[in-house]
């Protein structure tokens, strides 16, 4: 159901120097004269991986890949407690996009992607309409601050023993403060202990909200290399203490501006971290989106969430770029 397409290596891979001492990994896969595709990975900080290729039919698809500043093979890189924070944000993210769209030559776009990768997706596309020519979003997020909260709080009434460990990794913190603005500050702490075991405690609660889809076969966010889980947790906690520099409601209030962009959206019932009011809000809002519901699936996503991606995917190839 919904069979992936086979392993696909780059054909031109690059470093793109977009300022402030910053170069971003980019890598193209498919078909050179193909329709163009950009993945936009989630986290934020997950950096790109190998799989997101296969979605895409290599004959019909020019792919491109990128990591988003600070993960990655994009330098320098957050796991380095060197690394400067501050010129990386949703707006920065946004330029960085476009400056790789222009330095590929590439008048339109197709943006793929899920969870954060839908927030930034939706922060461009309303930034930039005139260089988007679909969209395709599993897992929907627009990052408001009571998207943020229910995700390190109110998610926490489903697992209340591992949230009071969550929120005891940050000591000091009140029940009502604000958890993930203290990891932020312990990600910046001067003692590498300190960060490492901050980034552990976090990991782990975002492992314990998708436990139920895993049911323990993996952790998909503990699961990753020291540095990759450093990048991964000081780039979310630094994003989200600052609502992603976005004005509350903003990417909802402006989703008109997509009209004209035929959108797909497909989002779980069952994701107890992103609740499916967000997809209903944004389809309700976005001119010519279609939401589909997958009963069985949540976060992560399954065989259903694939194949409607899939076939969005291979539909939107059949139209001109």
């Amino acid at each position: 159901m919904g069979e992936l397409y086979p392993p696909s290596e780059p054909y031109e891979t690059g470093m793109l120097d977009v300022g402030d001492g910053n170069h971003v990994y980019w890598e193209v896969c498919g078909n050179p004269a193909g329709k163009p595709a950009l993945v936009v990975h989630g986290g934020p900080g997950s950096g790109c991986g190998t799989l997101a290729r296969r979605y895409f039919d290599p004959d019909r698809y020019r792919v491109v890949l990128f990591d988003q500043r600070g993960c990655g093979r994009s330098t320098p890189h957050a796991g380095d407690p060197a690394t400067d924070m501050r010129h990386n944000t949703t707006h920065h993210l946004i330029a960085d996009m476009e400056r790789l769209r222009a330095h590929l030559g590439v008048e339109r776009w197709l943006l793929y992607g899920g969870s954060w990768g839908s927030t930034l997706i939706l922060a461009y596309a309303e930034t930039h309409p005139r260089r988007v020519s679909e969209i395709v979003i599993a897992a929907v997020t627009t990052t408001r601050r009571s998207e943020i909260d229910w995700l390190y709080r109110g998610v926490g009434r489903h697992f209340p023993e591992q949230w009071e460990r969550f929120l005891a990794g940050a000591p000091g913190t009140p029940r009502d403060g604000d958890v993930v603005a203290a990891y932020a500050r312990l990600m910046e702490h001067p003692d590498a202990a300190v960060r490492e075991r901050a980034a552990a405690d976090w990991v782990d609660w975002e492992d314990t909200v998708v436990s139920g889809e895993t049911k323990g076969a993996s952790r998909p966010y503990g699961d990753r290399s020291p540095a990759a889980r450093l990048a991964f947790v000081r780039i979310c906690a630094h994003f989200f203490s600052h609502g992603a520099w976005l004005e509350e409601g903003a990417l909802l209030r402006d989703a008109d501006r997509l009209a004209g962009i035929p959108g797909v959206l497909v989002h779980g019932r069952l994701d107890l971290g992103g609740p499916l009011d967000t997809a209903r809000e944004l389809a309700r809002a976005w001119p010519g989106a279609e939401l589909t519901v997958v009963d069985d699936a949540g976060h992560l996503g399954g065989d259903t969430t694939r194949a409607r991606v899939l076939r969005a995917l291979d539909d939107f190839a059949r139209r001109p770029g």
